[in-house]
């Protein structure tokens, strides 16, 4: 898994979603994106990029959204 490419995939959802006007709903509906269109290997390399490494990468809201919404983001072990 390349993740200079999630992160930049991440941050470009990040920018659309940073428009709305609701920050809270900006996160949840990132949070929902990421969750939805993303393969798990995906959700889970990105997930461990911010537990492991802290995500400095990231934009702010992406940053904030896959923190506030780290357990609708996990993989279930298979």
């Amino acid at each position: 898994m390349n993740l200079q490419h999630l992160v930049k995939m991440a941050n470009q959802i990040g920018d659309f979603f940073s428009t709305m006007p609701d920050r809270a709903q900006a996160e949840k509906d990132l949070a929902a994106h990421i969750k939805r269109f993303w393969e798990p290997r995906m959700r889970r390399a990105l997930l461990e990029y911010v537990e492991q490494e802290g995500g400095s990468e990231l934009s702010e809201i992406v940053l904030a959204a896959v923190k506030a919404h780290t357990a609708d983001l996990q993989v279930a072990v298979q």
